[in-house]
């Protein structure tokens, strides 16, 4: 059985509604919540310092190492901290929450619903949220390899002899990191926050000894300073800021992380750690160039002295780890909610934690992850090489979540529309300033995670289409579902002492596989279940609205089970919930029937030939429905479906 066996919402009503997660926290305290943030939320951004300021003073950016330039770039660095992750996320995108819940697709569910009445702008703005969500596996691959390149370039500096086994113990790094996920992450969870603390505070406490060494730097806090750096380089100043948005990547992962923690653990955690250690470790790096511009070489370890080299590496390392860990678990995250919503073909989802429904592990999406972030590696070979790939997809995303915005502060939160649109316009002028600075870096690898992004949109908006056309094509060439029932004779029948389940996308006409019975085999089952799961547009579905069932009459029901975008769909505990209806499902008496569709491309309407290919050889590689609905192997029977389209 194929995904037609599966009622899912199309894609506006995925992007509008399920996007409506709302997973609530556990009541834990403020300060746990607050820990478990800066573990989570700000690995990503917490390890830029080790690349960022080395790559705006490259030969390919032209920024002289001089004093005004680096306090001019230092300046930059925080003045975007400040504008775009503390104004522009920590204050305004983190009150645009969905029940609780952040991220590309809340957001564009929250946007979508203010244009309801406008179906075409209500189209753009989905397909807009899908491509932004879409740019997360780019960085899922790129993230990885450049931390933790970036953390093992410090061997470089500890010992030069060491250089070369730098892309080798790399790739050893991160090969074991991949290997280990399957064995679940809940041991190494827990000690995510107050590593990365320790980390935060090393950042603040490095960057204060050369601050008072130079207290010239701070005059960086002066936004002057950042101004005439930008306006003082003329048409160049795009090449630095391709360079400065690195110190920005990571931003999104405020938001999209919301439902996890909630805003306020994730706004205290970047005013009274994160922003400040990575403003005075921005700031140590200038000072330090003050007083050493042959520090460039790598201006983040050569804040530490050759004897604290050692235990900073280990430490750049541990925190790296964490920050590909939080996009390798994210990746799983939102494949499974693209699945559940229709986005994407069944794939295995392997729970690794008893306890903990959101610890997951999918094979396919990591051994996926692991040969990106290995070619990416040995392609790339260095963080400055990654340098180049790092950013466009991030800007881009900032941009798509600027122009979202806009439609919620109108037509949600209703505010004038000269607010409304000064702030947009302010905001997205800014984002697009950042992507042209990255765009000039797309022949060095900023086409990377553009062309993952574009390879994964046609991919997904390919299989919500397809499987639209197949469930169209059930619909009108079944047979009524009642009519037949109504004429049917079950004395004159042979009757099977036993339960039988038809699952059926489209449980308003006869399940090919009950035609089959009654046709071949002349059978008919003391009792039959015509069942249809979906999936709701909620994380979460209770027990209580788990199960609908209707009685049809002549030994047939009509059941449908609703999941969770989040929940595991296990279909024979859900029928457990029957008995509440007056109707026993004996697990050792039962016999699923399923059917196995084979599409078959044909002339017209549907979609392009090249697509309906595709299409077709996704459903052939679709995942097992046995495993997936958690079915008896012992108890399926599955039957062969040709479906034009």
């Amino acid at each position: 059985m194929t995904d037609s066996s599966v009622s899912t919402s199309s894609l506006a009503s995925a992007a509008e509604s399920a996007l409506l997660h709302s997973t609530t926290p556990a009541k834990q305290s403020l300060a746990a919540l607050s820990l478990a943030a800066i573990g989570v939320v700000y690995g990503d951004i917490g390890t830029s310092p080790l690349y960022t300021v080395k790559e705006i003073f490259a030969p390919a950016t032209g920024v002289p190492l001089d004093a005004q330039h680096i306090i001019g770039a230092i300046s930059t660095i925080f003045w975007a901290l400040m504008l775009v992750v503390m104004i522009k996320y920590v204050l305004l995108i983190l009150r645009a929450d969905n029940r609780g819940e952040g991220g590309s697709l809340a957001l564009t569910a929250l946007a979508a619903q203010t244009v309801s009445k406008q179906p075409y702008l209500r189209r753009g703005i989905l397909l807009i949220g899908l491509f932004g969500a879409t740019l997360f596996y780019g960085d899922s691959i790129i993230t990885p390899a450049i931390s933790v390149l970036g953390a093992m370039e410090g061997l470089e500096v500890a010992t030069p002899a060491l250089k070369p086994l730098v892309v080798p113990i790399t790739l050893a790094i991160l090969i074991s990191l991949f290997l280990v996920q399957r064995f679940g992450t809940g041991v190494m969870g827990k000690v995510f926050g107050p590593i990365v603390t320790v980390w935060f505070l090393m950042l603040a406490v490095s960057g204060v000894a050369h601050i008072m060494a130079q207290p010239m730097i701070l005059t960086a806090l002066n936004p002057l300073e950042a101004w005439q750096f930008m306006t003082g380089r003329g048409w160049f100043v795009f090449a630095a800021v391709g360079a400065i948005v690195l110190a920005l990547t990571g931003a999104e992962a405020l938001y999209a992380d919301m439902g996890h923690f909630g805003r306020k653990p994730i706004q205290i955690a970047w005013t009274f750690l994160v922003l400040p250690s990575l403003a005075l470790n921005y700031m140590g790096q200038g000072a330090l160039l003050l007083a050493d511009p042959a520090a460039i070489a790598n201006p983040f370890y050569k804040l530490f002295p050759q004897t604290l080299i050692w235990p900073a590496l280990i430490i750049a390392t541990l925190a790296a780890i964490i920050a590909s860990q939080a996009v390798i678990s994210g990746a799983y995250s939102m494949t499974r909610q693209a699945i559940q919503l229709g986005f994407l073909p069944r794939m295995a989802v392997l729970h690794t934690s008893a306890r903990e429904a959101g610890q997951i592990y999918m094979p396919a999406v990591n051994w996926m992850l692991l040969l990106g972030v290995i070619a990416v590696v040995l392609f790339f070979g260095s963080s400055s090489g990654l340098a180049g790939a790092y950013g466009i997809a991030v800007t881009v995303t900032m941009a798509t979540t600027t122009l979202l915005t806009f439609f919620v502060v109108r037509g949600r939160w209703k505010l004038p529309l000269p607010i409304a649109l000064g702030a947009t316009v302010f905001f997205f002028a800014l984002d697009i300033f950042l992507v042209a600075g990255c765009a000039l870096k797309f022949f060095d690898g900023g086409w990377f995670s553009l062309l993952v992004a574009a390879l994964l949109f046609l991919i997904m908006s390919t299989w919500q289409r397809g499987r639209a056309i197949v469930m169209q094509t059930i619909h009108r060439e079944g047979v009524e579902l009642k009519p037949f029932l109504q004429t049917l004779r079950p004395e004159e029948i042979q009757r099977a002492a036993r339960t039988a389940i038809y699952m059926v996308a489209d449980g308003s006409t006869v399940p090919q596989a009950l035609l089959h019975n009654l046709k071949h085999n002349q059978v008919l089952h003391e009792r039959n279940l015509i069942l249809t799961v979906q999936f709701a547009d909620e994380p979460w579905v209770s027990e209580a609205s788990r199960i609908q069932m209707e009685v049809l009459g002549n030994s047939f029901w009509r059941v449908t089970l609703t999941f969770g975008f989040m929940d595991a769909p296990d279909v024979p505990r859900a029928l457990k919930l029957c008995e509440q209806h007056g109707l026993v499902v004996p697990h050792f008496q039962t016999s699923y029937f399923l059917s196995r569709e084979s599409i078959v491309s044909t002339p017209g309407s549907g979609m392009a030939p090249w697509r309906e290919r595709l299409f077709s050889a996704m459903t052939r590689n679709a995942g097992g429905v046995v495993e997936f609905f958690r079915l008896p192997d012992n108890a399926v029977i599955e039957l062969g479906t040709r479906v034009q389209i």
